[in-house]
């Protein structure tokens, strides 16, 4: 019994030490910009730089985008799915799981392929159309886990007696959607909006392809370009992530001990 708990001990230890010490390593370059001597030199350079208000700013709007038309698109496919066409659930399930199949950098070629300046719909031909189609890109690839979450604190509801009580009350489809299912599923859609912040904040294919001033671009120009100011940023993207983690912890463990709204 001794031997396992050990073994189990230094299993944990070996794989905390793996993601860990890289961890440390980065931190500790990044706080040596000044010679001599640790500072904060890298991150205030980072912080100062217009390009970097710029990239993050528009990247957390195209998120909060995603985000919002994310929710709109899925919700009511999860909730028509699961009281109307149960026998379409698998097919549904498939078409969310396309975006881990097909690689991002296939996606977004088909896109440029489809939406180009001179096709019917000519969203790349101009900055709102490509930003628009830079929030479809996302929405797909946030698609599998945004819907997993939806789906699973669906599961935890009665969708079919709420849809039935909410109808001998009167309640139109609206009224039933987004005053009975949304506040009942909110901690799975909070779950899948923390994922997809993190996801968007640092994704480069989409926004590379597309020539949009994203923030996962910016990374990889000040990755070629200059030394300190790279650990900075790549210590600045793992906050971000780690912080969306915690999140979504904490708005699970809410949503467990929260009882469904009739």
């Amino acid at each position: 019994m001794k031997a396992q708990r050990l073994g189990a001990w230094i299993a944990i230890i070996l794989g905390a030490s793996y993601f860990v010490i890289p961890l440390i390593g980065t931190i500790e370059f990044s706080l040596r910009m000044r010679r001599g001597e640790y500072s904060f030199d890298a991150y205030q350079s980072v912080f100062s730089d217009a390009q970097f208000r710029e990239t993050f700013g528009y990247s957390m709007l195209m998120a909060l985008l995603t985000i919002v038309f994310g929710m709109l698109l899925v919700v009511p496919t999860a909730y028509w799915v699961r009281l109307r066409l149960p026998q379409m659930r698998p097919v549904v399930e498939f078409i969310t799981l396309l975006p881990l199949v097909i690689p991002a950098i296939v996606i977004v070629f088909g896109y440029l392929r489809m939406y180009n300046s001179s096709s019917y719909l000519p969203l790349t031909g101009s900055t709102t159309g490509t930003n628009v189609l830079l929030v479809f890109s996302y929405i797909t690839l946030s698609l599998p886990y945004m819907y997993r979450a939806v789906d699973t604190a669906m599961r935890a509801i009665d969708v079919r007696t709420l849809t039935e009580a909410a109808e001998s009350l009167g309640a139109r489809w609206t009224t039933i959607m987004f005053r009975c299912i949304f506040p009942n599923v909110m901690s799975g859609v909070l779950s899948g909006a923390f994922i997809t912040l993190a996801i968007v904040m640092g994704e480069f294919t989409f926004a590379a392809l597309l020539n949009r001033p994203a923030f996962g671009p910016y990374l990889q120009l000040v990755g070629a370009n200059k030394a300190y100011e790279p650990s900075a940023l790549a210590v600045i993207a793992f906050s971000i992530t780690w912080l969306s983690m915690g999140l979504l912890n904490l708005v699970s463990r809410f949503g467990k001990a929260r009882p469904a709204k009739a």
